[in-house]
């Protein structure tokens, strides 16, 4: 196994530390002698019904918004219900799940680490512990036949793309997986922390609240069941809806479109578009280039709303030991006119 290496403290933040070896190479150094590998499981039925139900409700909130548009007045309400709730969502699973808790990107408080995990878990993509081990296994082996969600998974036939564009986008939830005890390599560090666990063992009850939260805050303002019931439309369900297909996009899209600056052995691809919606996550090659690194869009106009969120953190005192990647790494990593058009060559 070859591990990413040291790189030191960065200029482009006076709060930057030396970024450390990936947390994936550390949690599966951790295991000795490497657990052999184990067959492939399908998901469980109720695995599977729960699957079904978190990609369709969203659905059926979008397709009801739309209709009730036609026969409710315009609510700035609502609509402040699903923007709020998508920024803040979004980055739980951006600045929380992602950068925190799988890459250990920068340090914070057992309470900011807590408030991200229930956040995060508020966007109804799997607990803390499910979706690091994922993402973590996704980064061991991205775009190689124990990834995941890679689109390249069918082949690079037309047909073969487009069910991997399908599979990396949402259908990787209903293919087979390795057991949950190997899935457990990926995270000992976070079954370790004092923290994660707890949260991760909640995951139900956050994402419930997460429905329930803006259909009370309707209930509240309006005093009536209706205004209730669109704020859960908006703000639970079509919050929802949206913060999963951008989210998905960065597996499916950004291995997909986009531009590759940086050497990362894999497709990833930095996104304009998914870079904006995805709150610096759309630049994604950069991330598999720098896993570790705190700040995705390392260009002055690759606008990264997680970064700052991390930068304005470290300014009240909630985050430490932010890691970037030095000048001279991103450099050593950047990929130059002649090189390889492809990683899959």
């Amino acid at each position: 196994m070859v591990t990413n290496p040291t790189i030191a403290s960065n200029s482009l933040s006076p709060e930057a530390k030396p970024e450390l070896p990936d947390p994936v190479v550390l949690a599966l150094a951790l295991e000795a002698p490497p657990l052999p590998d184990a067959p492939m499981e399908r998901p469980g039925v109720a695995a599977q019904v729960g699957s079904v139900v978190a990609i369709t409700i969203p659905f059926l909130g979008l397709i009801a918004a739309i209709i009730l548009l036609w026969h409710t007045p315009f609510s700035w309400l609502n609509l402040s219900l699903f923007f709020g709730g998508y920024v803040v969502t979004t980055l739980g699973i951006t600045v929380g799940y992602h950068r925190l808790f799988t890459h250990k990107s920068y340090k914070t408080t057992p309470a900011v680490a807590a408030i991200l995990g229930v956040i995060g878990s508020m966007a109804v993509q799997g607990s803390i512990l499910q979706w690091c081990s994922t993402h973590r296994r996704h980064h061991q082996h991205t775009d190689r036949p124990e990834d995941p969600h890679s689109p390249y998974a069918f082949g690079t036939s037309v047909g073969g793309m487009l069910r991997g564009m399908v599979h990396s986008h949402f259908g990787w939830f209903f293919a087979k997986s390795p057991p949950r005890e190997v899935m457990q390599r990926y995270v000992p560090d976070l079954l370790a922390d004092p923290v994660v666990p707890t949260v991760s063992r909640w995951f139900g009850l956050w994402a419930v609240l997460g429905q329930l939260i803006p259909a009370a805050i309707g209930l509240a303002v309006t005093q009536s069941l209706a205004g209730a019931l669109m704020a859960w439309i908006w703000g639970g369900l079509l919050r929802v809806f949206f913060v999963h297909h951008v989210t998905w996009s960065v597996n499916s899209v950004c291995h997909l479109w986009g531009r590759r600056p940086f050497d990362s052995h894999d497709e990833s691809r930095n996104n304009l578009i998914m870079g904006i919606l995805a709150m610096g996550e759309g630049w994604h090659n950069t991330h598999h280039a720098f896993p570790a690194s705190a700040r995705h869009g390392l260009s002055w106009w690759e606008f990264d709303a997680s970064y700052w969120v991390i930068r304005m953190l470290s300014w009240i005192g909630l985050a430490r030991d932010i890691k970037l990647p030095s000048p001279a790494r991103i450099e050593a990593k950047r990929r130059r006119p002649g090189g390889p058009a492809s990683a899959r060559n």
